[in-house]
């Protein structure tokens, strides 16, 4: 599928907030989960007054690529079955990993546009799916844990953020662990997209994949990337023009990424020249503590040069 240039960012179609009660599903668009995790987060889900319902391959392994959840179809059908689903409310990816690239394309976006917009849950290689979910049908989602990895069932911050977010997103709408910090001093508003930073490079020139960021803040973060690997990623997105028009950049964890002062190097090299605002350590993804980023809507950064608290302020609850 093809995305007709879709002018300067505007905010994005939002969710209805959750409720006790509230029936959700949990997929595995990527990798294989293991089921202690998963009985632990589904345990946690149930703890919140939540009734989850699990994906029928969520639990699957490919017959052959024993790193990939079943196949690329069977991973499709889970999500696209888990939102078409008018009982259900809500979408919990179980894990990252590997995979969300090969069955993106697989489902049906126009169904999924039909069915209207679900709080969506998920980070790490799921960020392919944030982006389908924004360019291909307009609904906002949530950067945050995945039920069945560590950070969310060993991190008491981590997931009451999520659960604040998720029923009573108007007490989590300023961002920002005491980490962050002004790589590059100002103040930007627009509205938020991102993720794991590999995966928008990866996304870049793929059918229905962002052409610029035009009125967009972007959040980014990684896992696994040597600087030199992330010197690449970032340039690849700078010289395919993907992040034209960026009004700023909030940077999240950069776990086993090499030592962190090099890490920042690279991030000074490559986005300083934008001349926008940049923030470091703001406190999301692949680190300890990793706070929720609803992702279409509008928000401000701040990042000032006093050197006082840096935060992402958004504009409006994530879920209505």
């Amino acid at each position: 599928m093809t995305r007709q240039d879709p002018g300067p960012a505007t905010p994005l179609a939002r969710p209805t907030r959750l409720r006790p009660g509230s029936r959700v599903a949990v997929v595995a668009p990527s990798g294989p989960v293991p089921a202690d995790r998963l009985e632990e987060g589904l345990a946690v889900l149930r703890d919140w007054g939540l009734e989850p319902v699990v994906g029928p391959h969520v639990r699957s392994t490919h017959p052959e690529l024993d790193y990939l959840a079943g196949t690329d179809a069977d991973r499709a059908a889970d999500l696209q079955a888990a939102w078409c689903d008018p009982s259900v409310e809500a979408v919990f990816c179980a894990r990252g990993g590997f995979g969300a690239h090969r069955m993106v394309d697989l489902v049906d976006w126009a169904a999924i546009r039909a069915a209207g917009p679900k709080a969506f849950v998920g980070y790490s290689d799921i960020t392919v799916l944030h982006e389908a979910f924004a360019l291909r049908t307009g609904f906002a989602t949530l950067h945050g844990p995945m039920v069945a990895t560590e950070t969310f069932l060993k991190d008491a911050p981590t997931r009451e953020h999520l659960r604040a977010t998720l029923f009573e997103p108007e007490s989590a709408r300023t961002l920002g662990l005491a980490s962050a910090g002004a790589l590059v001093p100002g103040r930007a508003g627009g509205v938020l997209y991102g993720g794991c930073v590999s995966l928008l490079a990866a996304d870049t020139g793929t059918p229905g994949g962002r052409s610029h960021a035009r009125g967009n803040l972007l959040v980014i973060e990684d896992t696994g990337e040597e600087p030199y690997r992330l010197d690449g990623i970032l340039t690849r997105l700078l010289r395919s023009g993907a992040l034209a028009g960026v009004t700023g950049v909030a940077c999240g964890s950069w776990q086993e990424c090499g030592p962190y002062e090099k890490i920042r190097a690279v991030l000074a090299d490559r986005l300083g020249p934008l001349g926008i605002p940049v923030v470091e350590e703001l406190g999301f993804g692949h680190g300890t503590t990793a706070l929720t980023i609803p992702l279409g809507l509008p928000a401000v950064l701040d990042a000032p040069a006093d050197g006082g608290r840096c935060t992402l302020t958004v504009e409006a609850p994530a879920l209505l």
